[in-house]
């Protein structure tokens, strides 16, 4: 039910053929990498993120750092309770603070598995943020607001600007 001229897409590994086919479609292809980096306008926004790397889930949620951009916000990818099981807390923490100081502002829903693909889609939740949750969240956690940057991250899953992620 989502106008196509409403539908942005970005992949850095689209190749040519992929690009061509989604114009055709008459989808929106984002001209650049923004690294997860997209800013939600005023209205409630969908992000298909499956089998996304932690970086851009990240990068998404610190773009959008409010109240207001958050409550607008519905994220389908990779469960952020998983994420936060997986990892040590202080790797969370200082690698992607962003989901970790969310979690307690989150409701997140598994899909359910597939009997046929067990493994493909078995850690993809839908993730959204009510309004009552996210002002239930302490001062402090809006006030830190820096760009993550990832310098001590060893498992970066994320194809940057500057590795050829640009269009």
């Amino acid at each position: 039910q989502v106008p196509r001229g409403r539908c942005f897409l970005f992949d850095p590994a689209f190749s040519e053929l992929e690009v061509a086919a989604l114009g055709e479609l008459g989808l929106c292809l984002l001209p650049d990498n923004e690294e997860g980096k997209h800013r939600v306008q005023d209205s409630p926004t969908l992000f298909y993120m499956v089998h996304c790397g932690k970086a851009l889930y990240n990068n998404l949620l610190w773009r959008n750092w409010s109240v207001g951009a958050l409550s607008n916000m519905v994220i389908i990818g990779n469960s952020f309770k998983g994420i936060e099981e997986r990892l040590l807390s202080r790797i969370l923490e200082r690698d992607y603070s962003y989901i970790a100081k969310v979690l307690k502002g989150t409701e997140e829903v598994a899909l359910p598995a597939h009997p046929r693909y067990t493994d493909t889609f078995n850690d993809t939740s839908v993730h959204w943020f009510p309004l009552h949750k996210l002002k239930e969240l302490s001062p402090e956690v809006w006030e830190f607001l820096e760009e993550p940057t990832y310098q001590e991250c060893d498992d970066l899953e994320i194809i940057r600007k500057e590795d050829g992620g640009n269009q």
